[in-house]
């Protein structure tokens, strides 16, 4: 019997195979496609760290959960996706060998230990001597009772010891190779003209008979390999432990985590090989994946900027509204304003804050944090608003995936400056992008601040899609408050959320909310009215909701679905009255803004969310989805999904083959959505109205 939806994992390695088609796109230029091998890798890790994990732990203990796509037996998914990795691994390793021979047509060469000439060898041994020798620590492991602790983002040598006479017995070695403390790549002396980098890894090679010549032995190979662990942290129920001890305790447990995947040189000596499995407890029939003479490529997104031809992304602007005024802060309490990141400038969310921190008349500033970046302007804005004598609250997620460590230092350092830090709820993860400022002016209290699809983060502002609204509308930040008085109070809190008139949160009301707009969308289609959907999210994986969205299709209602990431609906069938229109856009920026439309007779209700539609989203996260009230607003965003749905450039299409095939449409003009949404807004950024003319987007039928 056909299951009801595509299998969640199956999905999402059709989503990695879509930015492996970008490293293999030659219209990419060289260092994108060097940047998409590295995030594709770096994917996987995460992919088996934390859904692999997941699944072995689900077949060793013959778990059946709903909603989890594990047909029968999670076996029969990790069978298959051992099949397509083996599979995308050769893709992999072929467009790394084109990769590299685009690189040698630039004149920039990545060597070996075996092709230096004699200053660059003179070079590599004195590099080793000053940088390198002191972060390296080979280990005999042969004569310890079991393998040392084998860091989860870290790379090895493996190194064989021997004598061309056979005089000594054969030895196992392992390094850890120290490319955090040193970096990957080192730019060798070259000839003018170009460009010599070496691997980290290849300049210990290059001194193996230096770091073993204790030894005695003539003879040293090696090979490289690494070890993906579990990464899923398993909070216990002990009641008794605070969460944040039980969030230090699951990072360190996460550090002790059973290995889920052993990546290897195939050119690896069959004894060390078997070796490091057994050592390992695993069998070459689980996750046992041969690869190329390189590994984590995850530092290929570092790749040194020696390249030519240089990169054409655009600076992001100032929204148009913003650009001649004194103050941020003026504006929104006038108007809302919706910021497209990244084609928009970030600095207007911090000078709202900044603005706020030194506003005589702001009293209290509220807001959630779940990614920041590493030397966040956000919580400087914040620390200033606390030392002004502003009262501060902050959630800070705990719990947001790998960056568990990075939130318990913000979180000491906001406790050291006064700041209220709120953590994770029990049970639920906080994921709504939310801000609340209060000013008190004229004896009444005025609230205004921002509701976004997206962390807030200037680094990934210029990286991601994703859209913020700026607000002082008093019915939206009416329940912006009241999601904060839930924050504050979780036990006794679940009222502020049904409380809410205006935003749709979860986990109490989006899934029932979404219902009934698919319902009302599926009677007028019924009654022979227009009805249409148009959904964009990372991830569309709900089993129950996309049950609805079939019952749409198949009585008429018009579905057209923007999905980068994870995709489990079957978008094509026969009972369909129209077909459904469903792309993935994978491209120079990542498609991260979730947006849903429905057309509801003519009134069209657009949103924004933080939530996609995943079980997880839905009923285990606080999440945040606020209508658009502003028309104008409404037709650029509106105008934006009609340029993506017209992409035929970079979008794929999602069928039910997993096919990932390039929508293509010679009758019409080329369009690039990212390219051309980017000139729409900048174009209103020039001339500061609505364009005259439809856009061609509009014209094209989706």
């Amino acid at each position: 019997m056909k299951r009801k939806t595509i299998a969640r994992d199956i999905s999402w390695l059709s989503f990695n195979a879509r930015v492996l088609q970008e490293a293999a796109d030659p219209t990419v230029p060289l260092r994108e496609r060097i940047k998409f091998l590295g995030i594709f890798s770096n994917n996987l890790d995460e992919f088996f760290r934390v859904r692999v994990a997941t699944l072995k732990r689900m077949a060793s203990l013959g778990s059946r959960i709903k909603n989890m796509h594990l047909e029968q037996s999670p076996g029969r998914i990790l069978d298959e996706i051992q099949q397509i990795v083996l599979q995308q691994q050769s893709e992999f390793n072929q467009i790394w060998e084109t990769v590299r021979r685009e690189l040698e047509k630039e004149k920039i060469y990545l060597v070996n230990e075996r092709q230096l000439n004699k200053d660059q060898q003179r070079f590599v041994h004195n590099y080793f001597e000053e940088e390198v020798r002191s972060n390296i620590i080979p280990l005999m492991i042969e004569s310890i009772p079991q393998l040392p602790y084998l860091r989860d983002k870290s790379i090895y040598l493996g190194v064989l010891l021997s004598r061309r006479d056979g005089s000594l017995k054969r030895k196992y070695a392992i390094i850890e190779v120290p490319s955090k403390a040193v970096g990957r790549f080192i730019k060798l002396p070259s000839p003018e003209g170009e460009h010599h980098i070496i691997l980290l890894e290849d300049v210990i090679r290059f001194n193996l008979k230096s770091i073993f010549s204790y030894f005695g032995y003539d003879r040293h190979a090696s090979w490289i390999f690494k070890v993906t662990k579990d990464a899923e942290i398993d909070i216990d129920n002990d009641v008794s432990t605070s969460l944040i001890q039980k969030i230090e305790k699951g990072v360190k447990n996460r550090r002790k985590g059973k290995p889920v995947r052993f990546v290897y040189d195939k050119e690896m000596d069959d004894g060390l090989l078997d070796f490091l499995i057994r050592k390992l407890n695993l069998s070459r029939k689980e996750s046992v994946i041969p690869g190329g003479r390189i590994h984590n490529f995850r530092h290929f997104m570092d790749f040194p900027d020696v390249f030519q031809k240089k990169g054409q992304r655009k600076k992001p602007f100032l929204h148009p509204l913003l650009k001649n005024t004194i103050r941020v802060t003026d504006v929104v309490l006038r108007k809302d304003v919706m910021l497209n990141f990244p084609y928009h400038s970030f600095n207007p969310i911090i000078d709202l804050l900044r603005e706020a921190a030194i506003d005589p008349d702001v009293t209290a500033i509220k807001i959630t944090a779940y990614r920041l970046a590493s030397n966040s302007k956000v919580i400087n804005a914040l620390i200033n608003a606390v030392r002004n004598g502003k009262q501060v609250t902050v959630m800070l997620e705990l719990r947001a995936r790998f960056d568990e460590e990075a939130n318990l230092e913000w979180k000491e350092r906001l406790e050291e400056e006064g700041v209220k830090v709120l953590i994770s709820l029990p049970n639920m993860k906080v994921h709504a992008k939310i801000c609340l400022i209060k000013k008190r002016q004229n004896n009444r209290t005025i609230h205004y601040g921002f509701v976004s699809t997206g962390n807030l983060n200037e680094k990934t502002s210029t990286m991601y899609g994703d859209h913020c609204l700026l607000t002082a509308d008093r019915f939206i930040m009416a329940d912006v408050n009241r999601l904060f008085n839930y924050l504050g109070n979780p036990k006794d809190g679940g009222r502020f959320l049904k409380a809410c008139k205006t935003l749709v949160p979860c986990p109490i009301s989006l899934r029932r909310e979404l219902n009934r707009l698919i319902s009302k969308e599926i009677r007028n289609a019924k009654e022979g009215k227009h009805a249409a959907i148009t959904l964009k999210m990372n991830s569309l994986s709900d089993e129950d909701l996309i049950i609805r969205l079939y019952e749409a299709a198949r009585a008429g209602v018009e579905i057209k679905l923007i999905v980068r990431g994870i995709f489990c609906m079957y978008s094509e069938s026969p009972r369909f009255v129209h077909p459904v229109k469903a792309v993935s856009i994978i491209d120079e920026y990542l498609e991260h803004a979730r947006v849903f439309i429905f057309h509801n007779n003519g009134k069209e209700k657009v949103y924004i969310s933080s939530a996609d539609w995943m079980v997880r989203n839905l009923d285990h996260r606080v999440e945040a989805t606020c209508p658009i009230i502003d028309e104008n607003i409404k037709k650029v965003l509106k105008n934006i999904l009609a340029i993506q749905l017209s992409d035929n450039v970079k979008a794929r299409i999602l069928d039910n083959d997993l096919s990932n095939r390039y929508v293509r449409d010679k009758k019409q003009r080329k369009v690039r959505a990212q390219v051309e949404i980017y000139n729409y807004l900048h174009q209103k950024t020039i001339v500061h109205s609505e364009p005259t003319q439809p856009l061609a987007a509009e014209a094209v039928p989706a």
